[in-house]
């Protein structure tokens, strides 16, 4: 845990995507391209002096600013769109695999099983990109030092992973079962209210930043809640449903935080070991229960043949994909854009329902499902959000100075300048 303990302080769990784990690696980049530069610079002054030098270093520093991030803008516009998918085509296949099938905790365990597959997809990837090719044995070894200097042993399962396995049943197993009980356009709606428990537990036990936009953005989240139960009526099978999937929302945000304080972030490959293992344990650990509801009918089918392969491959392999766009699609875009992608499945989710006539859009619902977007996209805002609103109302304001005039009217356009200043200042504060 000492090893660890000097990544849980600086960490703040409501920034990063929905239930990722990972951080971005190669911090050696920055220092690559600043002595790029420096070599750059260098050459330049001494070609054409000082000045020309700077000039073009930079130029040449915002020529690749901007076409990284605009790179990473195109990445980020094909990441929404597949995390928007993957989630959104997961919730609705899951639907109609119930129709077929209706077991809950076998879908559930046999879509984390397929956990055991980020490990070998991330080696080949390993293979692809990185310069220094290591075999799987000495890759493997060195993710296990994320568990500590010991690395994996019975103590660090039982006391590290196994709580966080136990944490993604619970989240998936109480999410599916809400499906059976509501439609997926309320379900998906209602665990995007995950980002403002993330937000409540790391501020309670992480220690992070107060932000007043944060706390309306989790009152928001609760009364669209509210209004989500007072839309149906309070009927019994909607009231279940809509519990499940908040407790669902609460699983979740608890095995981030959770994950957070006791582990930290992890690297891409120690976050894909640690999954491999979570998929690798349940396949080991929980596969007595599957057959233990088969005999006792509790999720009874015919025969094997009548099982729905296709279905629960599908979901398998969409909950898969989302799960790796969401924890490694930090390396090439940006995280807001990610966490985008979820909230925009909810219209994808009414548009499918309206279309299989499964919802009734009434006012209430319409109302409800709109504030806990707001405050889902509210959670989105960084933590300088109101320096950067007083920053860019600045630039404006001094773009609308006049800029000719004598000496004498120049002091006094920048004393009154500095006046507004101060008054837009204290206004923003307060």
């Amino acid at each position: 845990m000492k090893k660890h303990s000097a990544r849980v302080a600086p960490l703040s769990a409501c920034n990063s995507p929905v239930l990722t784990l990972t951080k971005v690696e190669g911090e050696d980049r920055p220092r690559e391209h600043a002595a790029h530069g420096g070599q750059d610079a260098q050459s330049a002054a001494g070609a054409t002096g000082p000045e020309s030098g700077s000039n073009k270093r930079r130029l040449h520093c915002c020529i690749r600013i901007t076409a990284v991030q605009v790179r990473k803008a195109l990445w980020g516009v094909a990441m929404v769109m597949c995390v928007c998918s993957s989630w959104a085509g997961s919730t609705q296949l899951a639907k109609l695999t119930f129709k077929h099938f209706d077991g809950p905790f076998t879908l559930t365990w046999f879509a984390t099983t397929w956990n055991c597959l980020f490990f070998p997809l991330y080696y080949i990837g390993h293979l692809c990109k990185s310069p220094e090719r290591q075999t799987a044995r000495q890759r493997l070894r060195e993710c296990c030092r994320f568990f500590g200097d010991d690395g994996l042993n019975p103590k660090v399962f039982f006391t590290k992973v196994a709580p966080f396995g136990l944490l993604w049943i619970l989240t998936n197993y109480l999410y599916l079962q809400a499906l059976r009980k509501i439609n997926t356009t309320d379900a998906s709606a209602l665990f995007c209210c995950n980002k403002a428990f993330v937000f409540l537990l790391s501020w309670i036990v992480l220690r992070d930043r107060f932000m007043g936009v944060r706390i309306v953005a989790a009152i928001l989240a609760i009364a669209g809640i509210v209004m989500m139960t007072y839309a149906d009526g309070f009927h019994s099978h909607s009231v279940i449903g809509i519990t499940l999937v908040v407790t669902s929302a609460s699983m979740s945000a608890l095995y981030k935080v959770l994950f957070k304080m006791v582990l930290g972030s992890a690297k891409f490959g120690e976050a894909a070991l640690f999954l491999t293992i979570v998929g690798g344990a349940n396949f080991v650990c929980m596969s007595i229960v599957p057959v233990i509801l088969y005999f006792t009918r509790v999720e009874y089918i015919g025969s094997i043949g009548d099982i729905p392969w296709g279905y629960l491959c599908g979901v398998a392999g969409l909950l898969l994909a989302f799960n790796v766009l969401v924890n490694f699609g930090i390396a090439i875009t940006y995280p807001t854009l990610i966490s985008l992608g979820i909230v925009l499945s909810v219209p994808v989710n009414a548009m499918v329902d309206l279309y299989t006539c499964e919802i009734h859009f009434n006012t209430v619902r319409l109302i409800a499902v709109s504030i806990i977007c707001l405050g889902f996209l509210m959670l989105l805002l960084p933590e300088d959000w109101d320096q950067c609103i007083i920053q860019l109302s600045t630039r404006l304001r001094k773009r609308d100075e006049p800029t000719e005039g004598g000496v004498e009217a120049g002091a006094a356009t920048g004393l009154n300048w500095r006046g507004r200043a101060r008054t837009s200042m204290s206004t923003f504060v307060r």
